[in-house]
């Protein structure tokens, strides 16, 4: 009887976008590119002709999942994406291996749910002294910068609740607008890691100036933590007393200082930046989410205990994250060869996962480029892949601060409407600039204007 044997099935051709059409489209706006190509494959993966540089675009839930947690490990946070993040924030948070373990298991028991909720007192204090110091500009009608004044705040708490306030005023004043250059200087580096550093970018003598600042107050930090060692909780106590002193042990304890600061800080100032004008073209949020601040939390200050009951809070906030994602683009590197989405890649290949794409796509969302909180209702009987929404990543190298932003961010959203009614200055509308973080092509101006009477005495 004779054996038939059947020939594998060869994989399907690969969908390229070809470099004459890619670049025009990049040139426009990378943002609408990814999401347009993303869209036309219909989730599948396609691939980036750039000449010498031809990443895969992985935008399909399934394929994100194996990316990011199924087969992490096969996908390496290595390559030239890395390379301008690293010059800034060091290797052990964003790095691999023992570095990034070791690092990891450091940090990972100041991050549960459990510890941080035990930060929620001082933390709602230091955001409603915060909030109320806004009262000079709301009192003079100046209009304040919404990102630069979510900072404030944001880093203010932080430095506070992680920090035991290790980092002094003055450290800060420093280390907010440095951070905030290098973030806002890479997008070129980024668009193009393929450019050698031979060649001067613009941005790149920004970021550097920025880096230098970064180091000085760091190591400054470190030094003096060092010189006075404590048991205290906090981030800078911890990694002090889990690394030994000597060059290279500081240097990765910078790295980690650095990592956790930026992390902790940037995306929930950015999210907050992207309320005021989506609040704006979406009154009837703005009034909902009002309602609830005044029902919740009434006349008093904000405390943890709201954060539970500001629920339509917490879905406008899913719902920034998912149309504004702070960390709009991931870069793997393949150790081994794979299939990914039938699709065969070659290992050394670079693979660009974006939720930003992701979060556009027709296929997983009712009408994904509306405004729309109510997709997050405990109520909606919706049930999404894991992997259609990911603004803290997932995986082992998901996000370690994500306990810290839904009960932070609601207490600042909150301490803000209780006190002011924000008012967008300006025409036209607010587009997505895309930096290390997503940010707001254009200033965004606040004018505060009281709600309630100044607190007596």
């Amino acid at each position: 009887m004779p054996v038939h044997v059947h020939a594998a099935q060869p994989l399907p051709r690969t969908r390229t976008v070809p470099f004459h059409r890619l670049v025009p489209m990049l040139a426009r706006g990378p943002l609408d590119a990814l999401t347009k190509i993303a869209a036309e494959a219909g989730g599948g993966v396609v691939r980036l002709d750039l000449g010498p540089f031809r990443p895969y675009l992985a935008t399909h839930p399934d394929h994100v999942q194996q990316v990011m947690r199924g087969n992490w490990s096969n996908y390496a946070r290595e390559g030239m994406f890395w390379r301008p993040l690293r010059r800034v924030l060091g290797t052990t948070i964003i790095g691999e291996g023992p570095a990034w373990e070791s690092s990891r298991k450091i940090l990972q028991p100041l991050f549960t749910a459990r510890y941080v909720a035990s930060l929620s007192e001082e933390l709602a204090k230091t955001i409603t002294k915060s909030v109320e110091d806004l009262d000079e500009a709301a009192l003079s009608g100046r209009p304040v910068d919404a990102a630069e004044t979510m900072a404030r705040i944001v880093n203010r708490a932080v430095i506070r609740v992680l920090f035991g306030e290790k980092i002094s005023h003055a450290e800060e004043e420093r280390l907010t607008p440095a951070l905030d250059t290098a973030a806002s200087s890479m997008g070129l580096r980024l668009l193009m890691p393929f450019f050698p550093y031979s060649i001067t970018l613009p941005g790149d003598r920004a970021v550097a100036r920025a880096t230098k600042v970064v180091d000085d107050v760091m190591y400054s930090l470190i030094s003096n933590a060092r010189a006075e060692p404590d048991d205290g909780t906090d981030v800078v106590s911890a990694l002090c007393r889990a690394r030994a002193g000597g060059q290279e042990e500081d240097r990765s304890l910078r790295d980690d200082v650095v990592g956790v600061y930026s992390g902790a800080t940037e995306t929930t100032a950015m999210t907050l930046t992207w309320l005021w004008p989506v609040l704006d073209d979406h009154p009837e949020v703005y009034s909902r989410l009002v309602d609830e601040v005044d029902r919740v939390v009434g006349d008093g200050p904000v405390r943890p205990a709201h954060v539970p009951e500001l629920r339509y809070t917490k879905m406008v906030l899913q719902e920034l994250l998912r149309l504004y994602p702070p960390a709009w683009l991931w870069s793997r590197e393949v150790v081994e060869s794979a299939d990914l989405g039938g699709v065969r890649i070659a290992a050394g290949s670079q693979v660009l996962v974006s939720p930003y794409a992701t979060h556009r796509l027709d296929e997983l969302w009712d009408r994904p480029l509306d405004f729309d909180p109510e997709r997050f209702s405990p109520d909606a009987a919706t049930r999404r892949h894991r992997y259609s929404y990911f603004p803290f990543g997932g995986g082992p190298h998901q996000c370690l601060g994500q306990h810290l932003f839904y009960i932070e961010a609601p207490l600042i959203i909150a301490a803000i409407l209780r006190r002011f009614r924000p008012v967008v200055r300006g025409t036209g509308p607010v587009t997505p600039f895309p930096a290390i973080t997503l940010r707001p092509r254009r200033r965004v101006e606040l004018e505060l204007v009281r709600r309630v009477p100044p607190p007596a005495g």
